[in-house]
Formats: structure tokens, C-alpha cells, sequence
């Protein structure tokens, strides 16, 4: 296969958006934007040996995940996604299936989004796989959930579980022996497979003032950048953040996933005390896991705190950093 048989391949049949006026085929994508509504523009890099292994991914996965992470962008920013491009750097050891196989796993993800692939780029390397993904979506205006909405005596709160991608990855690298009787299969699949919470983030959207995150880097990490956009200090509960029973029994270190480990690509953020349980009733209605597990305490600094019961200590933006 070369480029342009590449080109043909992955190039979709039909499109889920009439507003594309011209899509894969021409210099570049042309499609006409919506008027009330705000572009949302995110891209996001995925190295092997750094963001994946081909002895624990497949192809799929690959492709499954470089589209996840950024379609859980859209979702921190309270919008969803429409359109996405990719552009690959391909080993010469890698054969024409297993590139389609890769773009067979986005296409997954966007058929359930009814997202259109309309470009990106392909070049061969000599050296390791590269997967760079840009996706654009809407959010209605004025209403984009940012980082910087936070304020004293919002209730602070995460979807679904902590620390369950942190765990896939560690029981992939065979970090450690997991008891014989946890079933570790959830742990994998929850790194190999995340699943974007757009539902939650578009909720979040029709409230007056929400900030938000998206959980790839560390509930720590998310919760300070959220601290210091807003100015604000945040104090979260040990005891109320939720993680899955198994996790606590699969190793000593499941706290330091919890709070560090990054990837669970769960949303966290802040809203007002007045209107969190109107989100919470939304969520329970269309069976969106949410929970408070904190409050905004102070307009004043920007830091988290974490209370273990015994005692209150500073939680340090720590997490997963490239360049650290």
C-alpha cells in the first residue's frame, strides 16, 4: 500500500454532518460552522514506548485511544465533538492491515459519536510509531466549562472511578503479581479502552458556572491547574473519593494511582452548592456515575488539600509530565 491507496482506504463513504462541504480529497477539509456556537479545537501526540506498547496494544487499541483522549477534551470544555484528522508517522515494519486495523479503532469510537474523519497526513519512518489526532467540536456560545469558573463554596466532584487506568497499566507491565483472586480484566480494558464523558460534560454545559477537567495527567494535577486558573483553594476528602473496591485490595500503592496515576480521562470539577444537586439528579437519571469529593474553600492562593481524616496536607500538582 502506499500513501494515496492509504488515503482511499480510510477515506468514509458517507459523512454525518451536512455542514462538510468538502472532505477528504482535496489540499484541505472546508465545512461551514454553526452560528450560536463556539469551535472547540484540541490535539493531542501518542509515541509508542511512551503512551503505548505494541507487545500489550493492538492496532485497535491504538487507534481507539488516540481518538478517546481527545474527544475527553472536548468533553472537559463541555461541548461535542463533530470532526477529527489524523496524522501518522508509520514504521516500514508495519503492514497495510495493521495500519487500516488502527483507523478501524477510531472509527469505532467516532460511529458512536457520529464524528467525521475529514484529513490528516501519512509519512513512513524508520523509527517508532507516531499518532497525532485533532479533533474539533461545538459547544453552544458563552457556555464552554473552563478551568478558571471555580468559586469559594462550590462543591468540588469526579465521574466514575479513580485509579483503575493507573492499575491497567501497572498489571500490564507486570509490575506486580495481583492476587489470584482479583479479576484484573477491568483494569486493562480501563487503560486500553477509556471512554470519554462527553454525556457529563454536555450537562455541565447548560449550568450558569462549571470549570472542568479531564482526568489525564492525575486528580492531583487537574484539581491544581483548576486552583490556579480560579485562584482559588481546594480541599478534597481521602475518604470520599471513589474508587473501585477491587483497587484497594489489588496493591499498597492504589491511593498513589488514585490521585497521580492519570488516564482515567473521568471529568473533575467545581459547581455552585446551589445547583450540584440538580447535576447530580441529571447524572443519576441518565446513569452517569458522579460524587462529591470536596469544596472550594478560599478566593485566595491556588492550592489543593487533601484531608485524610487525620490530618490536612498540601497535594502537590503531581501526576504524569513529559518533560519531568
Amino acid at each position: 500500500m502506499d500513501e494515496f491507496d492509504l488515503i482511499h482506504s480510510i477515506t468514509p463513504p458517507t459523512l454525518h454532518h451536512s455542514s462538510v462541504d468538502v472532505g477528504i480529497g482535496d489540499d484541505a477539509a472546508v465545512y461551514t460552522a454553526n452560528r450560536g456556537v463556539q469551535e472547540i479545537v484540541c490535539v493531542d501526540t501518542m509515541v509508542e514506548d511512551v503512551h503505548f506498547k505494541l507487545d500489550y496494544s493492538s492496532p485497535q487499541d491504538i487507534g481507539y485511544k488516540a481518538l478517546a483522549v481527545n474527544i475527553s477534551d472536548i468533553a472537559a470544555m463541555g461541548g461535542f465533538p463533530k470532526f477529527y484528522l489524523v496524522s501518522i508517522a508509520v514504521p516500514t515494519t508495519w503492514q497495510a492491515s495493521d495500519v487500516r486495523a488502527m483507523y478501524e479503532g477510531m472509527n469505532e469510537l467516532a460511529k458512536l459519536y457520529q464524528m467525521d474523519l475529514i484529513g490528516g497526513d501519512s509519512v513512513s519512518t524508520s523509527d517508532k510509531l507516531v499518532v497525532t489526532v485533532t479533533v474539533i467540536g461545538e459547544v453552544e456560545q458563552g457556555r464552554a466549562c473552563l478551568r478558571s469558573s471555580a468559586k469559594p463554596n462550590d462543591i468540588v466532584f469526579v465521574t466514575g472511578e479513580l485509579g483503575c487506568s493507573a492499575a491497567g497499566l501497572s498489571l500490564l507491565l507486570e509490575e506486580f503479581s495481583p492476587p489470584v483472586s482479583i479479576e484484573t480484566a477491568h483494569f486493562i480494558k480501563r487503560h486500553k479502552r477509556p471512554e470519554p464523558r462527553v454525556m457529563a460534560g454536555r450537562l455541565c454545559s447548560a449550568f450558569e458556572r462549571v470549570a472542568l477537567n479531564d482526568i489525564s495527567d492525575g486528580l492531583a494535577s487537574e484539581l491544581n491547574e483548576i486552583a490556579e486558573a480560579s485562584s482559588v483553594t481546594i480541599e478534597i476528602e481521602e475518604s470520599l473519593l471513589p474508587v473501585r473496591q477491587d483497587l484497594s485490595k489489588l496493591h499498597p500503592q492504589w491511593q498513589k494511582w488514585a490521585l497521580f496515576g492519570g488516564e482515567d480521562f473521568e471529568l473533575t470539577g467545581t459547581i455552585s452548592n446551589l445547583e450540584w444537586d440538580l447535576l447530580k439528579e441529571q447524572c443519576k437519571k441518565l446513569c452517569i456515575p458522579i460524587k462529591q469529593i470536596g469544596v472550594v474553600i478560599e478566593n485566595t492562593g491556588s492550592s489543593v488539600i487533601l484531608n485524610t481524616g487525620s490530618q490536612r496536607m498540601a497535594l502537590e500538582k503531581k501526576g504524569y509530565n513529559h518533560f519531568r
